[in-house]
C-alpha cells in the first residue's frame, strides 16, 4: 500500500515549491469515483495526485490550451498506471470551449489559472457550465505581492476581487483554504 505522500506529492511540476500541494488536495475532499475537471491544468500538477487518490475510479479531465503540457500530463498518467486522466486541448475562457459535457463535473479546480485569463468571467461561467448538481469549484492563485516570485503584480488577480467575480457570475464562497504563503485558495458552490 502507498502512503500518503507518495500518492500525493508525486509531481511538483509546474509548482515552484510554492503550494502545499498535500494540504490543498486534504482539504479539498477528493472521494472514489468523482468527476474532476482541472481546467488550466498545466503539467498535471494537480490532476495526477487527484487521479491517483481516486485509485482509477471516476474521471479527471486534465484541460489546457498548451499540446506541450497535456503531452506532460499523459507521460504522467502513463508512468503510473492511471486510466482515469483524460486530456484535452481547449481555451478555457470560452463557454463550451472544454466541450465538457453540462452538469458532468463533481469538482472544478481553478489552480494558477486567474492570472493567466484575460476573460475571467466565461472561465467562472465554463466552470460552473461543467458543475454537476451538488458540485464544487476550488480557486487556488497567487497572492498579488511585489516580490521576485510568482506572475508580475499587475497580472495577478487579488482575492478579494476573484470573490467578486465569482459572485457576479452566479457563484458563493463556501469554504476557505490553506493554500501556503504565496497563494490563497477558496471553494465555491453555485448560489
Amino acid at each position: 500500500m502507498e502512503n500518503k505522500q507518495s500518492l500525493v506529492s508525486m509531481t511538483k511540476v509546474g509548482s515552484g515549491g510554492f503550494i502545499n500541494q498535500d494540504e490543498i488536495i486534504r482539504q479539498i475532499g477528493i472521494k472514489t469515483g468523482m468527476v474532476i475537471s482541472d481546467l488550466g491544468c498545466g503539467a498535471g500538477y494537480f490532476t495526477i495526485p487527484m487521479a491517483r487518490i481516486m485509485h482509477n475510479t471516476g474521471k479527471v479531465y486534465a484541460v489546457d490550451v498548451l499540446s506541450a503540457a497535456l503531452e506532460s500530463v499523459k507521460s504522467h498518467a502513463k508512468l503510473y498506471g492511471l486510466l482515469n486522466v483524460e486530456t484535452m486541448r481547449a481555451n478555457v475562457e470560452v463557454v463550451g470551449g472544454t466541450k465538457i459535457a453540462e452538469g458532468k463535473s463533481d469538482l472544478v479546480v481553478l489552480a494558477n489559472i486567474l492570472f493567466q485569463c484575460s476573460d475571467q468571467n466565461s472561465l467562472f461561467t465554463e466552470a460552473k457550465r461543467i458543475l454537476a448538481p451538488g458540485g464544487k469549484i476550488v480557486v487556488i492563485d497567487w497572492i498579488p505581492n511585489n516580490a521576485a516570485l510568482g506572475p508580475k503584480f499587475e497580472n495577478c488577480i487579488s482575492e478579494e476581487t476573484a470573490k467578486k467575480i465569482a459572485i457576479e457570475n452566479g457563484l458563493k464562497v463556501i469554504k476557505e483554504i490553506s493554500a501556503g504563503v504565496t497563494h490563497y485558495g477558496f471553494i465555491l458552490e453555485p448560489v
